[in-house]
């Protein structure tokens, strides 16, 4: 018994030193939807398998005029399932980045979800009155088809999430395309 609670106080601690150390460095998270999760509402019927994007010249360039830098991969995974797709894309607000999840179909967005916020200020944008502005936005000139109104205080989280928005929607019809060309 003395070593069953021996055992659990050191994982207290453990869990303690580890929760300080985040705070310590200032860094909050807080995660308001598990990738497992928000998959699990974008498709019925079960989660479908990954798949891979490869970024090419011309994509890379399109990607780096929608979010105002490079994007560090080559590649981008989403998932896809008949006129479907979900990705899941981390882009920094002010100094942290946001993992956003969005769902398109028929070149619109049908969901879109901020999984984890990891800014002090500005995490209004995960709630519903902010998110749902984005529902049926459709791509236009590799932006999106809509005003999204600001959230005082979180000019650059509402700027983040609109630039995945259309990035996604871009990323979404590039998958399309590759389909009808190559079925």
């Amino acid at each position: 018994m003395r070593q069953f609670v021996g055992v659990i106080l050191f994982g207290l601690i453990l869990n303690l030193a580890v929760v300080a150390q985040g705070m310590a460095l200032g860094i909050p998270q807080i995660q308001h939807l598990s990738k497992d999760d928000f998959l699990s509402s974008a498709f019925s019927g079960g989660e479908p398998g990954w798949k891979m994007l490869r970024l090419n010249r011309e994509l890379k360039q399109r990607v780096q005029a929608i979010l105002t830098h490079r994007y560090p991969a080559s590649r981008i995974r989403y998932w896809h399932k008949d006129q479907r797709t979900a990705w899941i894309i981390d882009e920094i607000g002010k100094e942290q980045p946001i993992t956003i999840g969005v769902v398109v179909e028929h070149d619109r967005i049908v969901q879109l979800k901020i999984l984890v916020y990891r800014e002090e200020r500005g995490g209004e944008v995960h709630q519903e009155f902010f998110t749902r502005q984005f529902i049926n936005a459709q791509r236009q000139n590799d932006g999106i088809s809509r005003h999204i109104d600001g959230i005082t205080g979180a000019t650059l989280s509402v700027d983040a999430v609109t630039r995945v928005a259309a990035l996604a929607l871009m990323l979404h019809h590039s998958v399309h395309t590759q389909l009808a060309i190559n079925p």
